[in-house]
C-alpha cells in the first residue's frame, strides 16, 4: 500500500524541557508514523503542550478536567482528513517512564492512535471497536518497528 500525502505542521507550546520533546519527535518520524496510520491523504497539525494547556482544552472541548496525553481534533475525513493532534508533553513523559517506554516510542504510539481517531476510528463507543482499534495500532507500529504499546 502506498503512503498516503501528508501536510503536516509541527508546532511545540511552552513545554519545560522542550529538547528533550523536541529531540523526541523529529519531523521525520513523526510524518513517518502518521503517514503509515493514513488511510487517505491529510493536513494534520501537531502540537506539543504543557498541562495547564492540555488541561484546559480537555476540559473545554471534552469536559473533562485534566490533562490528557493526546487529543484529536477532527475536522473532516474526506476527501482528505483534516485535524489537530494535541500532546501533553509532561503527560507523555510521566506515562512513558512509568510504562518503561522509550519517549519516542510512546510518541509514535499516540501520534498513531491520535491519527486512527482522525478517520473515525473511535476505542470508547464498545469494547469490540476497542479492540479493533487497539489491533489496528499494534499492527501499524509494528509495521514501524515500535513493539506492542499494551504488551
Amino acid at each position: 500500500m502506498a503512503l498516503k500525502k501528508l501536510s503536516l505542521s509541527l508546532q511545540f507550546g511552552e513545554v519545560k524541557d522542550a529538547a528533550r520533546h523536541r529531540a523526541a519527535l523529529p519531523r521525520h518520524s513523526v510524518a513517518r508514523w502518521i503517514r503509515h496510520a493514513l488511510q487517505s491523504d491529510a493536513e494534520i497539525t501537531v502540537r506539543i503542550v504543557d498541562a495547564e494547556e492540555g488541561q484546559a482544552l480537555n476540559r473545554d472541548y471534552r469536559q473533562r478536567d485534566y490533562a490528557t496525553n493526546v487529543l484529536t481534533f477532527d475536522y473532516t475525513q474526506e476527501p482528505i482528513v483534516t485535524a489537530d493532534l494535541v500532546l501533553c508533553a509532561p503527560v507523555v513523559a510521566k506515562e512513558a517512564k512509568e510504562n518503561k517506554k522509550t519517549l519516542q516510542a510512546h510518541y509514535a504510539h499516540l501520534l498513531v492512535h491520535g491519527t486512527l481517531h482522525a478517520q473515525g476510528w473511535d476505542h470508547e463507543t464498545s469494547e469490540a471497536d476497542a479492540q479493533a482499534m487497539e489491533a489496528r495500532e499494534v499492527e501499524i507500529l509494528a509495521g514501524l518497528g515500535v513493539k506492542n504499546p499494551y504488551l
